[in-house]
């Protein structure tokens, strides 16, 4: 059962335990990512999280890997726009052991000078690797392109140029202004004792400061956007993409069911049309992208050089005849039915538990249970998609990104 108390600290703890498991996966979530960031200190959520790695009063960085190997435990962390996670996963015996060198490397972290340097260059080479990976690039280029002039638009992993600006008190000065007990929050699943983990925790997490100033990000209204970069490649990529709904809207199930109709399994309209009857794509798919301030609603597809044309002219007929026609009731049961299937999958693993608590109550305040959001898929109705059918349906909505070898004018393409 879902579980959410505040400690005397002021940070909110979400649980949900289940006895006959032998394992559990805690997280530590910080309402702050690259939507928090100054565009000259672009990256610097990313960067303090590599940073919580490389040594601490207690441990260095060795020692810090060592120590949960010695548990058994699997950790990691992640930047996303509006958010940083710590995790760990670990069996139940070793959670509280798990969770100390956690919140050690949260709380005492040195941010030596010297290791910075070396992370810098170590992320620089990140930026390279995502740089070489055509469907990574064209994915930020999109997403720049979607939330263009918005704090969703900043790179998560910022650029050589301001990483070279972070030095030590930026990094401190953020997590000062950034880390504080009330945009903390704990996620727990598994087999644990919930009052053992709360008053551990307690103590450790007086360390942040209570409060930060709350923002307001301004969201400008979107309009399409296009760019093309040229690489020399073996295949061409290309996204187009369009605003849609936060995480909170009444029309967020809608949306997620439309992504899986139109390109989330190989039964879906894109991978039937563009794959397999016209044989342009190997992986071709959509899906929505929700945030807590907006949202955005994807298309993909890899194809060949010489098919870059046919194979957008391809999903803009999809998307006339989604528009035209809308959605048969086959559909509609049979999208249903894989969210359930994956999300119930999904409820299923600790890690994806904690996961989907963390970011629910970090960025909305609320938490759905799993009936609650079965009962949302199950509840859409016919006219309800087919209303956000006709919504996602219009090509001149979209914004396009594509990397090809030669130039190609994909606004054109797009408006022809």
């Amino acid at each position: 059962m879902i579980n959410i108390r505040t400690l005397d600290c002021g940070v909110r703890v979400i649980t949900d335990r289940t006895d006959y498991l032998q394992s559990a996966a805690i997280g530590i979530w910080v309402k702050a990512g690259s939507v928090d960031e100054e565009d000259r200190y672009a990256g610097v959520s990313h960067f303090i999280e590599h940073m919580m790695f490389k040594g601490t009063k207690n441990r260095t960085a060795k020692q810090i890997a060592d120590d949960m190997d010695k548990l058994g435990s699997q950790f990691n962390a992640f930047t996303s726009k509006e958010a940083t996670c710590y995790y760990a996963k670990t069996i139940s015996s070793n959670l509280i052991k798990s969770t100390e060198i956690l919140l050690d490397m949260l709380t005492e972290s040195l941010f030596d000078k010297h290791e910075m340097t070396r992370e810098r260059q170590v992320i620089c080479e990140e930026i390279k690797m995502t740089q070489d990976s055509p469907e990574e690039n064209v994915h930020d280029m999109i997403s720049e392109a979607v939330n263009r002039g918005n704090p969703l638009g900043r790179s998560i992993i910022g650029t050589p140029t301001s990483l070279k600006r972070i030095s030590r008190n930026v990094l401190v000065d953020y997590i000062d202004k950034e880390y504080t007990r009330d945009s903390i929050v704990v996620a727990i699943a598994g087999n644990f004792d919930e009052d053992e983990i709360c008053s551990f925790l307690e103590g450790r997490l007086k360390r942040f400061s209570p409060t930060k100033e709350k923002k307001n990000h301004q969201i400008i209204p979107y309009t399409p956007a296009f760019r093309t970069k040229v690489k020399d490649i073996e295949q061409a990529h290309f996204f187009l993409g369009t605003e849609s709904v936060t995480m909170t809207d009444d029309e967020y199930y809608a949306v997620t069911v439309l992504g899986n109709i139109l390109g989330g399994s190989m039964s879906s309209r894109l991978f039937q049309s563009v794959r397999e009857r016209k044989g342009l794509a190997y992986s071709v798919y959509s899906f929505n992208a929700s945030a807590s301030m907006a949202g955005a609603f994807y298309i993909y597809a890899g194809v060949s050089h010489d098919n870059l044309r046919k194979a957008i002219e391809a999903v803009k007929e999809e998307l006339l005849i989604l528009g035209r026609e809308g959605v048969t009731k086959e559909e509609l049961s049979k999208a249903k039915e894989q969210l359930k299937a994956n999300f119930i999958f999904g409820q299923e693993n600790v890690a994806s538990k904690m996961f989907s608590l963390g970011k629910s109550l970090i960025l909305t305040d609320n938490v759905k249970t799993d009936s609650e959001v079965l009962e949302k898929i199950d509840s859409i109705t016919m006219d309800e998609i087919n209303k956000t059918a006709v919504k996602f349906a219009d090509p001149l909505k979209y914004s396009a990104a594509a990397i090809t070898n030669r130039r190609f004018d994909i606004k054109k393409v797009m408006q022809g």
